[in-house]
């Protein structure tokens, strides 16, 4: 129902801008609007209910009724949006030379405004009048068919994850090492806080085996305590009869009436801190959801010095976090099963006792493997599928088949519904607005790295985000939607960015399988691969398409794209000539992504002037996509917001773009070089690479665009009055979330920038080759919430350097960079106690240092250290490089210095920092390598040396 739900909202919002905005509506059709919006709200709570139930709990005709209501949705936000581009488009005439013939085509268009204004409020009322007659109509239905129960079989459904709780012990497979380790954690005896009430809460995505662990853990442990119970939630818990099963599990005698009692929750918590207070137990709360059901939950159990245990299961991060609020609770996330178990959990599902897997199934096996990713659940179900009742091994061709259809649609059976429901789960707790978000990740291939930036711009370009304040955008709304996909483990973080916030993502096969399904449902994504369509619609109902041919190059099956007339959203992974040429006819596209197409291959050129005519475009992806010439007027898509350019080449971008009032996110090529008129885009949020080398007016015209978040710029030449200009306009720009400045040139100008004040909310810094040394304004003042910091210097200061940035207590990442390579180690350095108080990753280049110059106490969270030494330092004792002192420590690189011929003494340097690690109570990971010293001349060009790795802790020597 996800679908009708975020149609309708998106449709509510357009309704009341309409609504209010000073169009020339008359009184009559806005009263029309109003009513609509009226009938319209009474059916999106409506859709807001059902959106929680699964689909097969739903009768047939609430399904039918919220398809129709969904059509109804996206016909009626196509009419206005329709209105609102003809009314744009008339009131804005081309801009360009006065010349005569601009003037005449000006003239013409002022007779002609008149008519089709009135001719687009024809329309708009039609489709009003329209809509308001049809939700009538729905609304009828609704009263006629609907108002008694909502769904069907309700008391009938059976959880599936109930067999994870009398799972049998000689089924279990990857557990049994995890599960000591949790009890030795749980119980140990050498802890002070052993004997308090302590939590250990086990996170995860739903199928990892979370219960089936859990209740390993406690059958094997619940022998050490006087009492205990194993209680699940689910996703919408009854706490009454929460607490009913906690007592009557607690003592089956006493408690035997409990479930026909009338009592209060109150009563019932008062009973149980009476029955636990005297009493050792263990206590599982498996399956939580939700923070607030947590709170009330806990009340119930007794704090005493017993050495009671409680035990918590839950798909969601920040819920496991509540659980385990003190400095001796257990935080465990679970992981996936490595390739031996995952195997060996396959292969006892499929083959009989003692039989090996058939050399002729190896290969599609490890395939297998592959796409379910460890995910225990996922290994079971397609077990199922290829185990046979008769004892006879299925034939490659069927495991083939199974294979091929893993992420798009698995056969349909018991076990996989089973699958797909304990799945769904995550999916219908989601809020009403994060469920489109989700479903939108069905757009992309299986095992597609997600860039996290351009999903967040391709969710507002759809309409799926909500809110947006002055001081909040809406790409920052889009974030916390983005991190909350994470924080309930529905995406998989792949990579961490500056502000070690998770860049990109990945979504696993089985959900992406769930997706599919859902979105196909629902109409909400069409998925063309080569070797079926949406089975749900015809091309007339296909609102978004997704391109993606992963089985084949070649295909039977032509993509009609003049027959999806309604289409607003396409994507292609693949170049398809005919689809490209039909862009034209798509006359309500709002997202047109060509990233990585070969335009160029195509029996006769393909030319983009089409997309002229997209006018209700809002994202142009054309990163990476190879076309040349690229002639296209831009100008003309005024509701364009969000235009990725970044070809694999220079080319020069249209001189139009300066027309894009709406636009609020530019990417361009890093040597690209902007036209004149920039400031013109006011909306303007990112801008990423532009060059500022002062052939144009780019860094005078920057300072126009107050409303950016991240600027990312490349600064050549040596030119003082440019710096100037450049600070001026970066002095406005008190937005700046992220900056990215490198420069290319000799000259540093160190009196010029010391005198700028950075923007306060600044989170990002990458500042290259600007000045000789630590510029004035990096204090703890002026950057109370930096979270990253690359700095590049001529030549660090050890009275002053590290004090003063180990004082900004947001920094996580540092590096700070030498631009020449200092081979006398770098001594005096002052830092208190307390300094780095957040820093995880640290990188200290191209100057010498030991860890040991950092004293206890300071940098209490750093695990990645890169620093640079000298071998012999280290190995006659000058270099103290004991790292113990800094806890949470996980991997060191160490680069090397060594005079000629001097490997004996690198690789005493090498054993001597593998021993300072090996006492570590992490024992961190150790890379390092080393390069002989360079001829001065050498130095002052600043070429690289050759480096050649020695040594490498966990993995084998390379060459660098």
């Amino acid at each position: 129902m996800q679908g009708a739900t975020g149609a309708l909202i998106t449709l509510l919002r357009k309704l009341g801008e309409l609504a209010v905005a000073e169009f020339t509506l008359d009184k009559r059709v806005k009263k029309r609007v109003e009513s609509l919006r009226e009938e319209l709200d009474m059916m999106h709570a409506v859709l807001h209910e059902l959106g929680d139930v699964p689909a097969e709990q739903l009768k047939p005709p609430v399904q039918i009724w919220a398809a129709k209501v969904r059509e109804l949705s996206y016909n009626m936000e196509d009419a206005v949006d329709t209105y609102m581009v003809r009314l744009h488009h008339d009131s804005h005439g081309d801009v360009g030379p006065n010349n005569m013939k601009n003037r005449v085509k000006k003239f013409i268009k002022r007779t002609k405004k008149l008519f089709s204004n009135g001719k687009a409020l024809h329309q708009i009322s039609g489709a009003v009048r329209d809509a308001q007659r049809h939700a009538q109509e729905l609304g009828d239905l609704r009263k006629r068919y609907m108002l008694e129960v909502h769904t069907k079989g309700e008391g009938n459904t059976i959880d599936p994850r109930l067999q994870a709780v009398y799972k049998d012990v000689m089924e279990l497979v990857g557990i049994e090492g995890i599960r000591d380790e949790l009890i030795q954690k749980l119980l140990g005896e050498d802890e002070m806080s052993s004997k308090q009430l302590k939590t250990l809460s086990i996170v995860g995505f739903g199928g990892l085996g979370k219960t089936t662990l859990t209740k390993a853990v406690y059958d094997k442990i619940i022998v050490q305590f006087d009492c205990g119970v194993f209680v699940p939630v689910s996703r919408n818990p009854n706490i009454t009869r929460i607490f009913k099963k906690m007592l009557y599990g607690l003592d089956r005698i006493k408690f035997a009436d409990i479930n026909e009692s009338v009592r209060d929750n109150q009563q019932l918590i008062d009973e149980l801190r009476a029955f636990l207070q005297d009493k050792r137990y263990l206590i599982v709360i498996d399956d939580i959801w939700d923070e607030e059901a947590w709170e009330i939950i806990k009340c119930a159990f007794s704090k005493s010095d017993l050495r009671s245990r409680v035990i918590t299961t839950t798909r969601i991060n920040s819920v496991s976090e509540a659980c385990c609020p003190f400095s001796g609770d257990i935080i465990h996330e679970m992981k996936s099963l490595d390739n031996d178990d995952s195997k060996r959990l396959f292969h006892k599902r499929i083959f009989p006792q003692g039989c090996q897997c058939p050399v002729e199934l190896e290969q599609v096996s490890r395939e297998i493997l592959k796409k379910c990713g460890g995910v225990p659940l996922a290994i079971i179900t397609i077990a199922s599928l290829l185990a046979s009742n008769d004892k006879h091994i299925k034939l490659k061709y069927e495991w083939d088949k199974v294979l091929s259809s893993i992420g798009r649609g698995l056969a349909e059976g018991r076990t996989t519904k089973d699958m797909q429901i304990i799945l769904s789960f995550s999916y219908y707790d989601l809020p009403s607005h994060l469920k489109p978000c989700f479903l939108y990740l069905s757009i992309f291939p299986e095992d597609y790295e997600i860039d996290r930036d351009l999903l967040i711009w391709r969710w507002i370009a759809e309409g799926f985000i909500l809110g947006g304040q002055q001081e909040i955008s809406l790409f920052e709304v889009g974030e916390t939607y983005y991190n909350e996909l994470i924080n309930r483990n529905l995406i998989q973080p792949i990579y961490a960015d500056v502000e070690f916030r998770a860049e990109g993502c990945r979504v696993h096969d089985m959900v992406l399988d769930l997706i599919c399904s859902l979105s196909s449902e629902e109409n909400f994504v069409t998925i063309w691969d080569g070797s079926k369509q949406n089975k749900n619609n015809s091309d007339s109902m296909v609102r978004r398409l997704s391109f993606q041919n992963s089985m084949s190059e070649l295909t039977t099956h032509q993509v009609d794209a003049t027959s999806m007339s309604k289409l607003r959203s396409v994507t292609l992974f693949r170049t398809d000539d005919n689809l490209i040429r039909s862009l034209s006819s798509l006359q309500l596209l709002r997202v047109l992504d060509l990233s990585g197409c070969d335009l160029r291959k195509s029996s006769c050129q393909i030319d983009l002037r089409c997309v002229e005519k997209l006018l209700h475009l809002r994202y142009l992806g054309l990163r990476n996509t190879l076309v040349d010439p690229l002639h296209i007027e831009i100008g003309k898509l005024q509701f364009l917001q969000i235009l990725d350019f970044t070809p694999g080449k220079s080319l020069e971008v249209p001189s139009s773009v300066v027309r894009l009032g709406n636009l609020m996110c530019l990417y361009v090529y890093e040597n690209t070089i902007l036209p004149v008129g920039i400031d013109n885009l006011v909306s303007l949020e990112e801008l990423s690479v532009v060059t500022v080398d002062g052939t144009n007016a780019t860094e005078k015209e920057l300072g126009k665009l107050v409303q950016l978040r991240v600027l990312r710029l490349w600064w050549k030449g040596d030119d003082e009055s440019v710096c100037n200009s450049l600070l001026m306009s970066l002095a406005n720009l008190q937005k700046l979330r992220t900056l990215v400045i490198d420069h290319y040139g000799d000259v540093r100008f160190d009196a010029n920038w010391d005198g700028w004040v950075p923007p306060p909310h600044l989170h990002a810094l990458w500042f290259a080759s600007c000045t000789s040394t630590l510029p004035r304004w990096i204090n703890l003042s002026l950057l109370p919430v930096l979270s990253y910091l690359f700095i590049q210097v001529d030549r660090v200061r050890p009275e002053v350097d590290m004090q003063i940035i180990g004082k900004l207590p947001a920094l996580c990442f540092l590096n700070l960079n030498t631009t020449r390579a200092q081979y006398t180690p770098v001594e005096g350095f002052i830092i208190g106690h307390d300094a780095f108080p957040c820093l995880r990753e640290c990188m200290l280049t191209n100057f010498q240092i030991g860890p040991s110059m950092f004293p206890r106490g300071s940098m209490p969270r750093l695990e990645t250290l890169y620093f640079c030494a000298r071998a012999s330092h280290i190995t006659g004792g000058d270099l103290d490089v004991d790292m113990r002192h800094l806890p949470s420590l996980q991997k060191v690189t160490v680069r090397l210095w060594s005079e000629e011929d001097c490997l004996p003494a690198v690789q005493k340097a090498a054993d001597m920092l593998n021993k300072a690690l090996d006492v570590h109570p992490n024992h961190p990971a150790l890379h390092h390598w080393f390069e002989e010293p360079l001829p001065e001349e050498r130095v002052q060009a600043k070429e690289p040396a050759a480096a050649i790795t020695v040594s490498d802790r966990g993995s084998e020597a390379v060459v660098m």
